[in-house]
């Protein structure tokens, strides 16, 4: 045993080993001389359990190198999104376009008028810029930015319903990821829940019979992340908007998604759009900035001037207020939405949900070949078509064509699938695919690069 441990390096001496001072240079000595005695501790422990040295002591310059690399990769790593869902909330949502990415980092390299007014030399309002952009999209008279679509909700139901009954349809009491529950929320904003209609079919005369004195607030809630056909009926916001004014009542709409565009000219299932409710007479509407918008996270709210002014007073409204940098990628991505003629190219979200079925059936032809070479010994390769999710909290009902390149494992056991599927997850840039009906897939609705992928699966 004491002749194991008088085999361990002092620190002072690897310190000086040549072949450690890249290490040195590129990540300091304080930190290395801290792994290095981490690693000389292991050793210890590894002699004690084991009466051996652990295997990596022949070459404590590469080990410590390769620990302290992977100790500073960062946990937001870039990954091939071949799930065949293209607004992954788990990977990030909306792919941002370049002018967004260019406008982030010009408002981070240099101070900015984040909350400075030129024309006056005094302070503004952080909203300003985005809220001019959006009324000039939308037909709102003001607009008001938080960080995401569920603090716009609770900033609505916080600012303008505080201890009073906000009246909801039973068919519209959404959850959302993360055990986001409109109940939840009304709630959390000190607002009485008052539950109209039934599951699948609510009328106006429901929505009237629930008025009463302490009533507050109309609400509307987009059900984007499920369906419910059949035998239904919804009130539309025009009729909810009439019955509003005879009653003196705002009229909100949570859109979820939203979308500034028709989705239907681009062969995209329908979704509201928030200058129609706008249009509609809506009192106010809100939506998220990284799903079908394609922009940055981001909650967004339009309507009545009056009421935006109350959210914007509101006390949680500097709680949920964005930073420079998410207004910065706004409203760059809001800038792209003036040229619609070119919306579908500059616009990453809209580019890989518009991509033509026949083009993905190409590219997975010209993959094949490569990927066989690298996998054909233990898997069956083939092209097959499949359907791709535009969201997985965002239409995740919806779906368009695709093709994807699908393994299955030569042996018929399942888990050389679970073991493919592991490895690619800990390359350098992880492959994220998806297990189904047997087989492997990867769906190419969302690559862009080919020879990366090739590159990192032959890795």
């Amino acid at each position: 045993m004491k002749t194991l441990y008088s085999q361990l390096p002092a620190i002072d001496s690897l310190l000086r080993d040549p072949a450690l001072q890249p290490l040195l240079a590129d990540h300091g000595t304080a930190f290395a001389t801290r792994q290095l005695r981490s690693m000389q501790q292991e050793a210890r422990d590894h002699i004690q359990q084991h009466q051996t040295l652990p295997e990596w002591h022949l070459n404590w310059p590469d080990e410590a190198l390769r620990r302290i690399q992977q100790q500073q990769q960062s946990a937001l790593r870039p990954v091939f999104n071949l799930t065949g869902t293209v607004l992954h909330t788990n990977l990030g949502r909306a792919q941002l376009s370049d002018r967004a990415i260019d406008a982030v980092v010009n408002c981070l390299r240099q101070p900015v008028t984040l909350e400075y007014a030129l024309d006056e030399a005094a302070r503004g309002h952080r909203d300003r810029a985005v809220s001019a952009l959006l009324c000039e999209l939308t037909g709102a008279e003001a607009a008001c930015i938080v960080n995401n679509n569920a603090a716009a909700v609770l900033l609505m139901l916080a600012a303008l319903a505080p201890g009073r009954e906000v009246i909801v349809s039973r068919g519209e009491l959404v959850e959302i990821g993360g055990a986001f529950r409109i109940p939840d929320v009304m709630r959390q904003a000190g607002c009485k829940l008052v539950e109209v209609g039934t599951t699948n079919r609510t009328h106006l005369k429901d929505y009237r019979a629930a008025i009463a004195e302490n009533s507050g607030l109309l609400m509307k809630v987009h059900t984007s992340n499920y369906q419910i056909q059949g035998f239904t009926h919804a009130v539309t916001e025009a009729e909810l908007v009439a019955l509003g004014d005879a009653y003196q009542l705002p009229v909100i709409t949570d859109l979820g998604s939203g979308s500034l565009i028709d989705m239907t000219e681009f062969g995209l299932p329908a979704e509201p759009m928030p200058q129609q409710l706008i249009a509609a007479g809506v009192s106010l509407v809100s939506f998220s900035g990284d799903k079908l918008l394609g922009g940055p996270q981001a909650g967004i709210i339009v309507g009545k001037q009056t009421l935006i002014d109350q959210l914007q007073s509101h006390p949680l409204k500097r709680a949920l207020r964005v930073d420079k940098m998410t207004l910065a990628a706004l409203e760059a991505t809001l800038q792209l939405y003036r040229q619609p003629e070119t919306l579908r190219e500059a616009l990453p979200t809209l580019r890989l949900l518009t991509r033509p079925a026949q083009d993905i059936q190409q590219q997975a032809e010209r993959l094949l070949p490569a990927l066989q070479q690298i996998y054909g010994e233990d898997f069956s390769l083939a092209i097959a078509p499949c359907s791709s999710q535009i969201g997985s909290g965002s239409l995740p009902v919806e779906r368009i064509p695709s093709f994807a390149i699908t393994f299955a494992p030569s042996d018929g056991r399942g888990s050389q699938l679970v073991n493919l599927s592991q490895h690619w997850r800990s390359l350098a840039r992880p492959v994220i695919g998806r297990i189904q009906e047997g087989k492997l897939w990867l769906d190419l609705r969302c690559l862009d690069d080919e020879s990366a992928l090739i590159q990192a699966l032959a890795s």
